[in-house]
């Protein structure tokens, strides 16, 4: 049966040889079996798309077309069905190949011998999806005690945990949510985690915590205990007498998890804030200038 090339891309008679090579690039696209993997009909469709861009893409065998139409050439190679694969004739320009190739899948596909091969081939290897990247915010505690999010996606809900000890840039991997290969795999999706301590009276340097806290002037001098605020509660700390405001303590194990190292912890760094009482009676006021003077 007698094929109408011109039709089969999409072209007229007298479409240039820029237009036919768009138009197949086009076709090419649409009716590849791997984009197309339940329907065994586009296999078909691309064999005649591709014998069609073989004829029209040279000017002789245009020119024999368009005198006698395909019939002028069963039985020849390129125009019966007796070439391989996809590509059926021999006429298609590598660079014509080329460029179709990096305009419709972006390159990427060899043959075993090294060289370029056809993308539209049986032999052409399936591409796994692209990534994605999205970012997400979680509080400073929701780092420190680890967390979960719940994500729509194509209709469905994933629910993610963001492990403790999460930091800035930290990639939590959902794999297979990405985007859909064509004929492969698809790609994952990573989460970007970002950390907002706004909301928090510590604020973090790596695996390490930082907090103020406050010591009345007596204990300072005089030396006591006072309290000091973890992520987890509080603790009483020993407060050495003669404690100057902004002297910090450290205390071990009470900072941050550190991530792929179950049980471990960044250090907690408490500073001294010394505080005085801002109303005094007559009688206090006397007996601390006594002890002012007594100091001098």
């Amino acid at each position: 049966m007698a094929k109408d090339y011109y039709d089969l891309l999409g072209v007229n008679k007298n479409a240039s040889e820029a237009e036919i090579k768009k138009a197949f690039r086009n076709q090419a696209k649409k009716y590849h079996p791997d984009a197309n993997p339940d329907n065994p009909d586009a296999e078909t469709r691309f064999k005649e798309v591709n014998e069609a861009y073989d004829v029209l893409s040279d000017p002789q065998k245009r020119q024999q077309y368009d005198m006698f139409g395909s019939g002028g050439f069963n039985g020849q190679q390129g125009f019966g069905g007796q070439g391989n694969g996809y590509y059926q004739g021999s006429n298609i320009n590598m660079g014509d190949l080329e460029d179709i190739i990096g305009s419709i899948f972006g390159g990427g596909y060899r043959s075993s011998g090294g060289a370029q091969s056809n993308p539209f081939s049986q032999q052409a290897r399936p591409q796994r999806g692209q990534n994605i990247e999205q970012n997400i915010t979680i509080t400073l505690d929701e780092a420190y005690h680890g967390t979960s999010r719940l994500l729509n996606k194509d209709g469905r809900q994933l629910r993610v945990n963001i492990p403790a000890g999460a930091d800035n840039g930290t990639k939590v991997r959902l794999s297979g949510e990405g985007h859909q290969g064509m004929g492969g795999q698809s790609g994952d999706l990573f989460l970007i985690v970002e950390v907002d301590e706004r909301s928090s009276s510590f604020t973090r340097e790596g695996d390490d915590l930082y907090i103020d806290f406050e010591v009345d002037a007596f204990t300072a001098m005089l030396g006591g205990t006072a309290t000091v605020p973890t992520m987890d509660s509080s603790v009483q700390l020993k407060v050495p007498a003669g404690t100057q405001s902004g002297r910090k303590f450290r205390l071990g194990g009470k900072g941050m998890p550190i991530m792929r190292k179950k049980g471990k912890h960044g250090d907690l760094y408490a500073r001294a804030m010394i505080t005085v009482p801002e109303k005094l009676t007559d009688e206090q006021r006397k007996q601390l200038e006594q002890l002012r003077d007594s100091l001098q």
